[in-house]
C-alpha cells in the first residue's frame, strides 16, 4: 500500500489564504495521482495532525503515513506538533522536513521578485513570520543566501516575529544606508496574518506569498518521496 501524504500546514483564519493552500494541495495530487494526499493543521484550522495520522492508518493494517509539513522553517510545530503525532507509530508513520530552505524556494522568490525589477541599488529583505526556536531564523538566514545567488540587490533578513530584526527596523536601516528602495520579499506561503503584517511594515515594494506555485508543490511531493522511501524500509519516525 502507497504511504499517505499528510500535508500539515498551519492553519489560518484568511480566505484567501486557505484557498491559496487548498490550491497548492491539488497541484500535489496532480502529480501524484496515485497517492492519497490528506490535509491536517497544526493550529486554527481542523482536522488536527495527530486526528489525520490516526485515521488514516486505521484504513489498513498495513497503513502508512508521511506528513509533509507545508511550514518554510522548522519550529515549535515541526519538533513538537507534527512529531508528537507520528511517535506513536514506528515505522508506520514519518515526518518529513520542512519546506525551506531550498533552491526551489530561491526560485519562486526570485519570481515573485520579478516584477518590482530589481538592481543593486535597491535593498531586498526576506521577511519571515518569525519563531523563538533558533532554528528557525538559521533557516531564513540560509534562504537568504540561496535568493543571493539568484539577484542583484543585497539580501538582509527580517521577522514579524519572535526574532530580531524586526521589519520595520530593518527597513529603516536599509533607507539610512542609502537603498533606492527597499523591497519586502514576503517569505510566507500564503495571505494571512503574517504578511498583512510585512504589507503593513512600510516597504516601498511586497511581493506576493509563494502559493500556489507547481515548484512548491514538486519540493512537497519530494520531500514526500524520500520520507516514504524510509518508511519502506521499516526506518522510525523522525523529524530533521
Amino acid at each position: 500500500m502507497t504511504a499517505t501524504l499528510i500535508a500539515c500546514s498551519h492553519g489560518t483564519r484568511s480566505s484567501a489564504g486557505r484557498s491559496a493552500i487548498s490550491a497548492l494541495l491539488d497541484q500535489v495530487r496532480a502529480l501524484v495521482p496515485e497517492v492519497r494526499v490528506q490535509e491536517a493543521f497544526v493550529d486554527v484550522q481542523q482536522p488536527e495532525i495527530a486526528d489525520v495520522v490516526e485515521r488514516e492508518l486505521q484504513r489498513a493494517v498495513d497503513a502508512t503515513a508521511v506528513v509533509v509539513p507545508v511550514l518554510l522553517s522548522a519550529g515549535y510545530h515541526t519538533r513538537v506538533d507534527i512529531a508528537r503525532a507520528v511517535e506513536p507509530h514506528p515505522g508506520r508513520a514519518i515526518a518529513a522536513p520542512a519546506l525551506g530552505p531550498h533552491d526551489l524556494l530561491a526560485l519562486v522568490l526570485e519570481s515573485r521578485l520579478a516584477p518590482a525589477a530589481t538592481s543593486v541599488r535597491d535593498a531586498v529583505i526576506l521577511t519571515a513570520a518569525g519563531s523563538s526556536d533558533p532554528a528557525a531564523a538559521i533557516a531564513v538566514t540560509e534562504m537568504a543566501r540561496l535568493l543571493q545567488r539568484c539577484i542583484l540587490s543585497p539580501v538582509t533578513v527580517a521577522f514579524a516575529a519572535g526574532a530580531e530584526p524586526r521589519i520595520p527596523d530593518a527597513i529603516a536601516a536599509a533607507r539610512a544606508a542609502g537603498a533606492r528602495r527597499v523591497i519586502a520579499a514576503s517569505y510566507v506561503l500564503a495571505p494571512g496574518h503574517f504578511h498583512d503584517v510585512i504589507a503593513r511594515a512600510g516597504a516601498d515594494v511586497v511581493t506576493a506569498p509563494l502559493v500556489p506555485d507547481l515548484r512548491v508543490a514538486a519540493l512537497i511531493v519530494e520531500r514526500y518521496r524520500a520520507a516514504a522511501a524510509m518508511v519502506a524500509e521499516g526506518l522510525d519516525a523522525r523529524v530533521d
